[in-house]
């Protein structure tokens, strides 16, 4: 007991040395993709989804998307609102679960991960930290923050979801949480044929938002692990519609 709240302590004051700096970061973010080139198509619509979603919904809410880049955290947030939005509604802007060796590797890395809203966590670490990772961001979600995932567990290498490489750690953060509904997230650049570090210059973002409450009858892992096929299986779902959407139709001569 006195561990967990140690670490609600702790969250806390994360959130507020992020919250006063916010002006500083939230803005810079949005600038430097900017320069990039990145455009998102019908970002006025996501980002009023995502407005509607967070006024109907007062209980716990999980983002899951799809992952390509070391940046798509940041354009996913981008895509849910404009800056000044963001820093009106902190709470609505996502808490991030970086890879250590990625983004928090040496002090200034981990100065800044703390700043915007990271949990760090070591891939492959010992079952005791992803626990600990894995209550930090149910503890979040519980307060009424929203927490960013990516149920793959890292960037997919085939540049499509990869339903069998689903992390079954987002399952167990939605079944700790009675009533929490999940927000998936497909985000692809046109030119996006693959996994990289980062977009091309220029790039140009297709999102698409789908509200999904799971639900199971299993227990335990069992439960965990159907959760997050579902997540992973509505993910794949999307994917499908954009390539179909995308896929150039032929026109019959008869």
């Amino acid at each position: 007991m006195q561990e967990a709240q140690l670490s609600g302590s702790a969250l806390t004051l994360q959130r507020e040395v992020g919250r006063l700096l916010a002006p500083i970061w939230v803005p810079l973010i949005a600038v430097l993709l900017r320069w990039r080139g990145y455009r998102i198509e019908a970002v006025e619509q996501s980002r009023r989804q995502y407005q509607q979603i967070r006024r109907k919904y007062d209980g716990p809410l999980l983002i899951c998307a799809n992952h390509l880049t070391l940046i798509d955290s940041a354009i996913v947030a981008w895509a849910l609102g404009s800056p000044w939005w963001l820093l009106r509604n902190y709470s609505a802007l996502p808490w991030n679960v970086p890879e250590r060796q990625n983004f928090a590797s040496w002090w200034l890395t981990q100065a800044i991960s703390y700043v915007m809203k990271c949990v760090p966590i070591t891939r492959g670490g010992s079952r005791g930290e992803v626990a600990q990772t894995l209550a930090r961001l149910s503890a979040v979600l519980g307060r009424g923050e929203v927490a960013l995932v990516f149920p793959e567990g890292g960037r997919s290498r085939s540049g499509r979801v990869d339903v069998e490489s689903v992390a079954y750690g987002v399952g167990y953060i939605v079944n700790s949480l009675p009533g929490c509904r999940v927000l998936c997230v497909y985000l692809r650049g046109h030119g996006q044929t693959g996994f990289s570090e980062l977009p091309a210059r220029g790039e140009h973002f297709c999102v698409a938002l789908e509200l999904i409450t799971p639900k199971t009858s299993a227990r335990g892992l069992r439960a965990d692990r159907d959760v997050a096929r579902q997540i992973i299986g509505q993910l794949a779902a999307m994917e499908r519609q954009y390539f179909e959407q995308r896929t150039p139709q032929v026109a019959v001569v008869r």
